[in-house]
């Protein structure tokens, strides 16, 4: 009978001089502040990426012996002590509000509840997938760094998102590890008392646990929300087991974790926020929870609607229709009828609280957040005008260039994605450059001061840094296939050619097929003469998952790897498996090259270019997302979408376009070295790249932005509305509902002669007769809109003018404008009538307007 086996980890006890690793290691801070990741490596870097860079596992793990030599190691103590007080002055001066946002913020009322579906903050807290958690760890960070009064509400997964194998037939294997709480950057959120957090959610048929984690990013708290309690059922336990797993049921069960439980774990703690913050549509369920809240106490439905969606903001990040859950009636009636009760509502009407158009049955998660909130905006200008366009049905008579939508371009943080090596040289040229982070002037002086030849040289070492990680990971990708010693010597030697670094081309996102990450292979004749060039060494460098449901996706990958194998592409184009935080900080640092080729107009924002331009990449990309509205003709190359042909036309066009810029711009340019060794127009576009896109497009801007055009009027909005126990909500939906009916009766009719020519000072005369059908003069509201019409057709406003009431005739109003015409030209003109209320959001959110 073989013997019972056991096992047991022993663990080093911490030194008591040392005792303060423990605090370092439960902070996030070391996400982003090198300082204190540089006291853990110092420790022992084997073991440091052995555990995957997590401080908890690694303390764990670390010999007793190893701590006590530490002792006497002075540099290491030094090091220490350095990042504790680093830690401390931190902690210290983000707990007050930065003193610019002051006069925005009240640091002690003005809470700020964030949700989101995935928080990207490290690699050692594995609860993100993409593009969406990045940008939300981000967000986290930069509201830290700000000591914004503010909250995060998130999923603990305990898969989190997959680990990318790709084996030796080049196909994405997806492998799913659980991992140990006690090994993550948590602890029990407590509440008022003291105690753990602990709610219950109705399921059908049962009750659901819900416990809450509490992860310290800076000074700030993100709480997490888990339902793997043991009084649960095993189906239950299960919800918070993966990111973006499972089935429909389990993606509703999650979204009705994070919404309605998110806001019923934040008032468990104590926590009473002032705005609202939707990041996606996956917690839009939390506006019909806050509703429940108000009609218990008395309030009508539509009231409390009204008052909810007035401290609410809602963020849409996709306008790809997958990025848009939308659930069937049959699924969602069983989990939401006792909501409907509760609001006192059939599930008819709850269920159009999510009707959209191609819906009609189903219930759209971005329709609920769109309808429950009065701030509404896309993540780019471009994506902000699309998101107007798709969402325009909420607001019918209204054109979409002018609908409720705007839009806040998402920024990066910079302390996250600045190589290190950027960081030691501006600390060594002056350590208050941070404070300087969205000033573009000072950027410019600073970048510009740097010698090229300086530039150039960090430049290539932090390149060399990636190399040199990549050649370790593919070398252990490859050993793990099965691939010759001999021939993973020849392939990966082309990463350094007789010692120097090639250029390097990078492609890493996730791979959904509007990305197009096969786009240049098209050629793959002429791709491959371009990267066969024998005095100008080039290497592609491919990386990112596949959702594990998306076989096209994971086609792609195949599609690379299979030409990675071919004669004409070994050792010049790779694919590195399992894309995450920290190989993405390698790649965005270390490439030359960014390539970016969405399908026009799918790209919402794309960040990762970001990071890469403010290290000093060049971004070589379509004109999509961010990258439209920052693209000056300086900082990298700009590919011109094709709009109007097939797909198949479109993506040979743009195929060409962006080899014919490798081939002839970018190569040239990078190897049209001078006689010491660099290519001044190379550092000069690098140089514009950087002082243009890292004050640009920080997350500390995109902050500002949010606090100015989001934040602070939701506050004063949602509290006006609140105020004396919800009188102007009531009044105000009382008046919408007037507005309702009466609308389809109102009529306008012209009673002057347009003058087709009027002289310079002469009054713009319009009389307009308006039958208001019920309504006041002071229920609408009616303008003349001045512009031009450009070369198209199209109509660009320059200003308005309200006309007045100049008297009435029988059932009508007679509304006037005589405006003087002060300057010559060609204008055109509309007038349009619209309801308005000083109490409206926004002057168009009812969705009504009719246009002469």
């Amino acid at each position: 009978m073989a013997p019972k086996r056991f096992s047991i980890e022993v663990q080093a006890r911490l030194p008591a001089r040392l005792a303060d690793l423990d605090v370092l290691a439960n902070n996030l801070l070391y996400a982003w502040d090198r300082r204190v990741r540089r006291v853990f490596r110092h420790m022992d870097p084997i073991l440091w990426d052995r555990c995957g860079h997590n401080p908890k596992v690694f303390l764990r793990q670390i010999s007793q012996r190893r701590l006590e030599e530490l002792l006497d190691d002075i540099n290491f103590m030094e090091e220490y002590e350095y990042a504790l007080t680093v830690s401390r002055h931190y902690q210290d001066q983000t707990r007050r509000l930065h003193p610019k946002l002051t006069r925005h913020l009240d640091p002690t009322n003005d809470v700020i509840a964030y949700f989101c579906a995935e928080f990207g903050l490290h690699e050692s807290l594995p609860i993100y997938s993409g593009g969406l958690g990045i940008l939300a760890g981000d967000y986290c960070k930069a509201a830290s760094d700000l000591g914004l009064p503010f909250v995060a509400v998130g999923l603990m997964y305990h898969q989190g998102y997959f680990t990318q194998i790709i084996d030796e037939h080049a196909e994405q294997r997806a492998e799913f590890h659980p991992h140990r709480l006690e090994d993550l950057p948590i602890t029990p959120a407590l509440g008022p008392d003291g105690r753990p957090v602990e709610i219950q959610l109705g399921f059908p048929g049962r009750n659901v646990a819900v416990r809450v984690w509490q992860a310290m990013v800076g000074h700030l708290k993100l709480y997490l929300l888990d339902t793997d309690v043991p009084s649960n059922h095993d189906e239950d336990r299960a919800i918070t087991y993966q990111l973006y797993g499972g089935d429909r049921i389990t993606r509703l069960s999650q979204e009705i974790v994070l919404g309605i439980g998110g806001v019923r774990a934040l008032h468990a703690l104590g926590v009473t926020p002032a705005v609202w913050h939707i990041n996606e549509g996956h917690a839009a369920f939390l506006v019909l929870e806050r509703c429940r809240e108000h009609v218990a106490r008395g309030m009508p439905l539509t009231a409390a609607l009204e008052q909810v969606a007035g401290a609410t903001v809602f963020t849409t990040h996709t306008p790809v229709p997958a990025g848009h859950d939308v659930f069937d009636r049959a699924l969602i009636e069983p989990y939401l009828k006792d909501m409907a009760h509760d609001l006192g509502i059939g599930m008819d009407e709850l269920m159009g609280l999510g009707r959209s158009p191609g819906h009609e049955s189903g219930f759209n998660m971005t329709t609920l957040g769109l309808r429950g909130s009065r701030f509404h905006n896309g993540v780019s200008r471009i994506h902000g005008e699309v998101a107007s366009r798709m969402e325009a049905y909420h607001w019918p008579q209204v054109p979409p260039s002018e609908n409720p939508i705007g839009y806040v371009t998402n920024g990066v943080h910079v302390m996250t994605f600045l190589a290190s090596e950027w960081v030691m040289l501006f600390d060594s040229r002056s350590r208050g450059w941070r404070e300087y982070m969205t000033d573009r002037r000072f950027w410019t002086d600073y970048v510009q001061a740097i010698p090229d030849q300086s530039f150039w040289s960090l430049r290539q070492n932090i390149k060399t840094g990636l190399l040199d990680y990549a050649r370790e990971v593919l070398c252990r990708q490859y050993r793990r296939n099965h691939m010759g010693e001999a021939h993973i010597q020849r392939l990966l030697s082309h990463l350094s050619p007789n010692g120097h670094p090639p250029l390097v081309l990078g492609f890493a996102r996730r791979f959904a097929t509007y990305k197009r990450a096969t786009l240049m292979f098209r050629d793959p004749v002429r791709l491959a003469r371009i990267l066969n060039q024998t005095d100008r060494p080039i290497v592609l460098l491919f990386a990112g998952k596949a959702h594990p449901q998306d076989r096209p996706g994971q086609d792609l990958i195949r599609i690379i790897g299979d030409y990675s194998e071919q004669p004409e592409f070994e050792g010049k184009l790779f694919f590195i498996e399992n894309y995450d935080l920290a190989l993405g900080r390698k790649l965005v640092a270390g490439v030359d090259v960014w390539l970016n080729n969405p399908e026009y107009p799918m790209e919402a924002c794309g960040t990762s270019g970001q990071k890469a331009g403010l290290n000093g990449a060049l971004n070589v990309s379509i004109l999509d997302g961010w990258w439209g509205e920052t693209f000056d003709g300086e900082n990298g190359w700009g590919l011109i979408p094709q709009t109007g042909v097939d797909p198949d036309t479109r993506d040979r066009l743009e195929a060409e376009e962006l080899l014919d810029v490798l081939e002839h711009e970018v190569i040239p340019l990078y190897f049209n070295r001078n006689s010491q060794g660099y290519s001044p127009g190379w550092v000069k576009r690098s140089k514009a790249a950087m002082q243009s896109i890292l004050p640009r497009h920080s997350a500390e801007r995109m902050l500002h932005d949010y606090i100015e055009q989001y934040y602070t009027p939701a506050i004063h909005h949602g509290r006006r509305l609140a105020a004396k126990e919800g009188a102007l909500a009531r009044e105000l939906t009382q008046w919408k509902n007037k507005v309702r009916l009466a609308w389809s009766g109102v009529r306008m009719t012209r009673l002057d002669t347009p003058s087709a020519r009027i002289d310079v000072d002469t009054a713009l005369n319009i009389q307009v007769k308006i039958e208001l059908n019920g309504l006041t003069p002071e229920d609408v509201r009616l303008e003349c809109v001045l512009g031009e019409e450009d070369a198209f057709g199209a109509f660009n406003r320059r200003t308005c003018y309200a006309l007045q009431p100049v008297g009435v005739e029988g059932t009508a109003t007679m509304f006037g404008l005589q405006e003087p015409m002060a300057e010559a030209g060609l204008y055109a003109y509309e007038v349009r009538l619209f309801p308005f209320h000083p109490a409206l959001a926004h002057p168009f959110e009812t969705g009504c307007m009719l246009w002469l």
